[in-house]
């Protein structure tokens, strides 16, 4: 009898300990938002922060002319079905998991100087077309876009030298070993941002975002070489008090 109870105490702690390492927090920025673009199939009428997703991708990419409201009208249905039909794909104007699968790629594959609609798929990757360089590395035209998208998505009420500072730590990222090693993969990656996943990382960028990625590419660093940042007033995740603070710029907090 001691002998099973001694066993049973044993795979108590093997799998205690195998608990502790799946809620291991993961590196992330300021929240535990997953990405808003769910697995459930939109159709026309469907309403949510993932229609809002599909919206915005649609309209990066030329098919969707109308707001980002989060509401799948006609607009919504008839830019689906434009493209489907461009990509070869069965053409029912539903987002089912082919369909989102194809419009996540071709949004990552996106050069803005294409001309859009749809030509996408077509594209070199994302470090392509350079326009600027950083730290030797080519920048594309794309990358400068998507930065600025999430500079303002993520801090448009800022101080100026606060929104060049969050366009530093997306660089700061992309020249870190434990982070992707594309400008599009840092961005999306899954709870990375708080503009992915409330969705406004798909808002057009005034011209004080894109100053402010250009002053970064410069190599303005205001964050001293941050690679994290929370705003202390939203922040739900309790992972990223424990990182080491450098500054505070405006509403956000700096941390290596």
């Amino acid at each position: 009898m001691r002998k099973k109870w001694r066993l049973l105490a044993a795979a108590l702690t093997v799998a205690t300990a195998f608990a502790c390492v799946a809620v291991e927090p993961r590196m992330e920025q300021s929240s535990t938002h997953q990405s808003t673009f769910t697995t459930r199939t939109l159709v026309k009428g469907s309403a949510g922060t993932d229609v809002r997703e599909l919206q915005g991708r649609l309209k990066l990419l030329g098919y969707y002319k109308g707001a980002i409201d989060g509401s799948f009208g006609w607009g919504t249905y008839w830019a689906v079905r434009n493209f489907q039909y461009k990509f070869g794909m069965k053409v029912d104007g539903k987002v089912g998991a082919k369909t989102r699968t194809k419009l996540v790629a071709a949004t990552k594959k996106y050069n803005p100087y294409a001309g859009g609609g749809g030509t996408a798929a077509k594209q070199p990757a994302a470090h392509s077309t350079p326009t600027a360089s950083y730290s030797g590395r080519n920048v594309s035209a794309n990358d400068m876009k998507l930065i600025s998208n999430a500079v303002y998505g993520e801090s448009r009420g800022e101080p100026y030298v606060g929104q060049v500072a969050i366009a530093a730590v997306i660089l700061n990222r992309l020249e870190n070993p434990n982070f992707p090693h594309t400008v599009p993969s840092i961005i999306f990656q899954p709870g990375a941002f708080t503009a992915v996943a409330d969705g406004q990382i798909w808002l057009s960028p005034n011209e004080n975002a894109k100053k402010a990625v250009n002053d970064a590419l410069r190599g303005w660093d205001p964050s001293s070489g941050a690679i994290y940042y929370f705003n202390p007033a939203t922040a739900t995740s309790k992972w990223i008090w424990s990182r080491p603070q450098i500054k505070r710029i405006g509403a956000h907090i700096f941390c290596r």
